[in-house]
């Protein structure tokens, strides 16, 4: 069993919120502009939802840093 540390823990926590920032800002910039966003971000396809389309393309993103 893999132990994880607080301070990696709260690492992860800083970039998935960094990560969430980021995507949601372009997820709300194109979306008016009728820019088809999720196919930018591997993860977001299905999703119907923005704030759903947006965690699952960070986690998506997230899972490539370890």
């Amino acid at each position: 069993m893999v132990r994880i540390s607080e301070s990696t823990n709260h690492g992860f926590s800083v970039i998935f919120l960094a990560g969430f920032v980021v995507i949601f800002a372009i997820a709300l910039v194109a979306q008016p502009l009728q820019l088809h966003w999720r196919t930018w971000f591997p993860g977001a396809e299905g999703n119907k939802s923005i704030i759903h389309a947006v965690r699952d393309s960070v986690y998506s993103f997230m899972s490539h840093l370890t």
